[in-house]
C-alpha cells in the first residue's frame, strides 16, 4: 500500500462541476433558512473541498474512524458548511434534513464543527488558527505512531502512512497560534502535512488590506515549507485541476510540510455579494440567493435542490472508500503477519489498555524528605516512559524547570537535525517557546489517536494556552498539562511569574481536572490516576492539569484516597474534629503544622488534603460527607491563590487563607511568611472559624 501520488491527471466531468455548484447553493440555502451563518467562504471553497473529499483523500465514509484514513481539518470553522456539504455528498451520515436544520437546537450541523457530535468531524474548530495547530499535532502524532509500529518501512509504504489536510483562512493565519504551529511544523519537516490557504482577501472588517500587508507565501517559505500558489480560473472561480495538481506535488514532497495558497473570491458566483465582507458572516438575502441560482443554472424557486444524478455520483465515495480500505487492509495484514509483537502492542494501544504491571513502576517516595513535586513528577515520567512507549511529550522550552524530559537520549526531531539525540520517532518533544500552539498541538495529537501526550510550562503561562485548554475540555480529550512553579513559592522571579488567579480560573473550565498534589507521593498517585482514567474513559476522557511546586515540600506516607481528590491526611486527636483545615499543594504542610499547634492547645483538628476539587466532586455524597462532615462548620481553606474555589467548602462560618493580590520578588519562604501562609496565621483563622461556628 502506497501513499505516494500515482497520477497528476484529474478526471473532471460536468457532473463533478454540478456537484460543486450543488454544494454552493446548499450553503446559501442553509444560511438563508436559519437567517445567520457564513455562506460566502463555503461557496467559494466548494471546488477545493470537493476535490479533497472526492478526488484526493483516502477515507471510508462508512467508517469515519478508520485508522488508515487521511485526516481533514477545517481550521476556518466558521465556514462549517464547507465541511458539512461534503460529508453529506460523500455519505458520511449527514442527510439533506441535517443541512436544513443548520445551526438549530439538536441538529448534527452546529454553527462550528464539533468533534464527537458530527460523524466525519475530526476536531472542534471555530477559534481561528486552532485547527492549523491541531493539524500540526496530528502530523506529529502520525510520525510518532509510525515509529512505534513500523519504523523501518520505506517512505509512503507503511499502513501507518497518511496525510493531514487542513483548510485555513486569512483569519487563521493572522492569529499568532498558527505562526507558532507553522514554525514548528517547518522545523519538524512534517512532510505528511498539507495546508491549503483560502486567500480571499476578506475579513469581517472588509478587505484584508485593513490589517495585513505581508507576503504570506514568503513567510511560509521562511518557515521551511514547500510553497505553491494556485491561481483562479479566468472567471474567478477556484480551479479544481490546478488544486489537484498542487496537492499531488505536495504529496511528493516528503521532507517538508506543504503550503498551497489558493486565491479565491468569497461568495463566488453571487452577482452582488461576491468579494464583499457582508458575504462572510451574513445571509445573502432571498434575491441574491435566487440570482446566484440563476447564474449556476439552478431553479431559483427551489431550495436545497439536489438532483438524483448528483447524489448518486458523489455517494460513489462509499465505493471508493471500500476499495481503498480493502487495499489498505491487505497491507495492514501483511504488516501484522511480519510483525506479530508490534501487532500485539498495537492492539493493546488501540484498545486504550496499558502494559501489564505499569503501576508497579511508579516510584514511592520516602516519607519525611523534602521534594519538589515538579522533581517527583519528572522521576515518575521517566519511570513510566520505560514501560509505556505510547506516552510522550515535552515542554515549551522549559523542560529543565518542568522536569518533563521523558528520555534524555531521544528527541522528536527530523533525522538531519544536528543534535545528537535527534530521532524522527523520538520520545521528547521540544515545542519551543510556543505555549499556545503546544496546547493545540497536544489536542491534535490526542485526536489523532494511538499515543498519549503531555506538555509542560509554568502555571502562569497557562494564560497563553487557555483557549486550547478550553477546547481540550470541550472535546473531552485526555491530554495532560504539566504546569510547574505553581505559586508565590517560586520566589524571586516575582509577580510576573507567580500565579495568583490561575488555579481558580482553570477550575472554572468545565471538564478540566486541576490536580495540585501536596507532595511527591500524591504526585505519584495523581499520575497513576490520570493514566488509569485514560483507560477507563477510553474514547471520551478529560484533560488534566497538574500544578506542581518549584520548591521542596515535605513528603508524607502515601494514601490511596488521594485519587479521590480529597481525603483525610491527618485525623483529629482527642475526639471529633472541632475544625477542619483544607489545603492543596505546598500549603498542605502549613496546614499540618497549624494542626500541631491547635492540637497542642487541645483543639481536635483534621487536615484534609484536596489535590483535585474536580475528582472530589466526582465522588458520592457519602464519601464527601465523610471527609467534610456537615456537622463540622468550623473550617479553614488554605491555598496560595485567590480564594474563589473555597467559599462553598468553608461555608458561612469558615475562613479562607488566600492571596487576593499579586506577589512580589523575594525568596518564597519570605513571601509565604509576609503574605500570611504560616502555621500561626492558619491556626488563628481556625480559632476565628470555631468562634463563628459557635455563634
Amino acid at each position: 500500500m502506497s501513499t505516494k501520488p500515482t497520477t497528476t491527471d484529474l478526471e473532471w466531468t460536468e457532473l463533478d462541476q454540478r456537484s460543486v455548484d450543488t454544494a454552493r447553493v446548499l450553503a446559501a440555502d442553509a444560511v438563508q433558512k436559519v437567517g445567520n451563518g457564513h455562506p460566502g467562504t463555503a461557496m467559494s471553497l466548494a471546488p477545493a473541498a470537493y476535490t479533497l473529499f472526492q478526488k484526493v483523500m483516502r477515507h471510508d465514509p462508512a467508517d469515519a474512524d478508520w485508522v488508515g484514513r487521511d485526516r481533514f481539518v477545517l481550521s476556518a470553522g466558521h465556514s462549517s458548511l464547507t465541511l458539512y456539504t461534503q460529508l453529506y455528498l460523500a455519505g458520511f451520515g449527514l442527510e439533506l434534513d441535517d443541512l436544513k436544520s443548520f445551526r438549530t437546537w439538536g441538529s448534527k450541523t452546529p454553527g462550528h464543527p464539533e468533534y464527537g457530535h458530527t460523524t466525519g468531524v475530526e476536531t472542534t474548530t471555530g477559534p481561528l488558527g486552532q485547527g492549523v495547530a491541531n493539524a500540526v499535532g496530528m502530523a506529529m502524532a502520525a510520525r510518532y505512531e509510525r515509529g512505534l509500529f513500523d519504523p523501518e518501512a520505506a517512505e509512503g509504504e507503511s499502513p501507518f502512512d497518511h496525510f493531514i489536510y487542513c483548510i485555513a483562512g486569512d483569519g487563521c493565519l493572522q492569529e499568532g497560534i498558527s505562526a507558532e504551529a507553522s514554525s514548528l511544523a517547518g522545523h519538524q519537516k512534517l512532510g505528511n502535512l498539507i495546508l491549503l490557504w483560502d486567500d480571499n482577501h476578506i475579513s469581517i472588517e472588509g478587505d484584508t488590506e485593513t490589517a495585513v500587508s505581508e507576503d504570506t507565501a514568503k513567510r511560509y517559505e521562511a518557515y521551511g515549507w514547500h510553497v505553491q500558489r494556485v491561481e483562479p480560473k479566468a472567471d474567478g472561480d477556484l480551479d479544481p485541476a490546478a488544486i489537484f495538481e498542487a496537492v499531488q506535488k505536495a504529496k511528493a514532497v516528503t521532507d517538508r510540510p506543504s503550503f498551497i495558497a489558493m486565491r479565491s473570491i468569497i461568495a463566488w458566483p453571487a452577482p452582488n455579494a461576491q468579494n464583499t465582507e457582508a458575504a462572510h458572516g451574513s445571509a445573502l438575502g432571498d434575491d441574491e440567493v435566487a440570482a446566484t441560482k440563476r447564474v449556476l443554472g439552478f431553479d431559483p424557486e427551489q431550495s436545497f435542490e439536489v438532483s438524483d444524478e448528483v447524489i448518486a455520483h458523489t455517494r460513489k465515495a462509499l465505493e471508493r472508500g471500500q476499495a481503498a480500505r480493502a487495499v489498505w487492509e491487505k497491507s495492514y495484514q501483511q504488516w501484522r503477519d511480519n510483525n506479530p509483537e508490534r501487532a500485539a502492542e498495537y492492539d493493546r494501544v488501540a484498545k486504550g489498555e496499558l502494559p501489564t504491571g505499569w503501576e508497579e513502576k511508579i516510584p514511592v517516595f520516602e516519607a519525611g524528605k523534602g521534594v519538589a513535586t515538579r522533581a517527583a513528577s519528572g522521576k515518575i515520567l521517566q519511570a513510566l516512559g520505560a514501560v509505556v512507549p505510547e506516552l510522550w511529550g515535552g515542554s515549551a522550552d522549559l523542560a529543565g524547570s518542568n522536569n518533563t524530559t521523558i528520555d534524555k537520549t531521544s528527541s522528536f526531531l527530523p533525522a538531519d537535525n544536528p543534535l545528537p539525540e535527534a530521532d524522527p520517532y523520538g520520545r521528547t518533544i521540544h515545542f519551543g517557546i510556543r505555549e499556545h500552539a503546544m496546547a493545540a498541538e497536544m489536542n491534535g495529537i490526542a485526536l489523532h489517536g494511538n499515543t498519549r501526550i503531555y506538555g509542560g510550562t509554568f502555571l502562569v503561562f497557562s494564560d497563553y494556552m487557555r483557549n486550547a485548554v478550553r477546547l481540550s475540555a470541550l472535546m473531552h480529550l485526555p491530554v495532560t498539562y504539566v504546569w510547574t512553579h505553581d505559586s508565590i513559592g517560586l520566589g524571586e522571579d516575582g509577580p510576573t511569574h507567580q500565579p495568583v488567579e490561575h488555579l481558580a480560573s482553570l477550575r472554572a473550565i468545565p471538564g478540566l481536572n486541576v490536580v495540585r498534589p501536596a507532595d511527591a507521593n500524591e504526585t505519584a498517585i495523581a499520575w497513576r490516576e490520570i493514566l488509569g482514567r485514560w483507560t477507563k474513559e477510553f474514547g471520551k476522557g478529560q484533560p488534566h492539569g497538574l500544578a506542581l511546586t518549584r520548591q521542596g515540600v515535605p513528603t508524607y506516607e502515601p494514601n490511596e484516597d488521594a485519587a479521590k481528590g480529597g481525603y483525610v491526611l491527618f485525623e483529629a486527636d482527642g475526639g471529633e474534629p472541632e475544625v477542619i483545615l483544607i489545603a492543596t499543594g505546598s500549603e498542605v504542610h502549613v496546614a499540618v503544622e497549624a494542626r500541631e499547634q491547635l492540637q497542642g492547645a487541645g483543639v481536635p483538628t483534621r487536615v484534609v488534603s484536596m489535590p483535585s476539587v474536580e475528582w472530589f466532586e466526582q465522588q458520592d455524597q457519602g464519601y464527601r460527607d465523610s471527609v467534610l462532615p456537615p456537622s463540622v462548620r468550623a473550617r479553614v481553606a488554605v491555598e496560595a491563590g485567590i480564594g474563589l474555589t473555597w467559599h462553598k467548602y468553608v461555608g458561612d462560618a469558615g475562613r479562607i487563607v488566600s492571596l487576593e493580590h499579586f506577589g512580589a520578588s523575594a525568596d518564597g519562604k519570605v513571601l509565604f511568611r509576609e503574605f500570611g501562609f504560616t502555621p500561626e496565621n492558619v491556626a488563628a483563622a481556625a480559632r476565628e472559624s470555631i468562634a463563628a461556628a459557635q455563634r
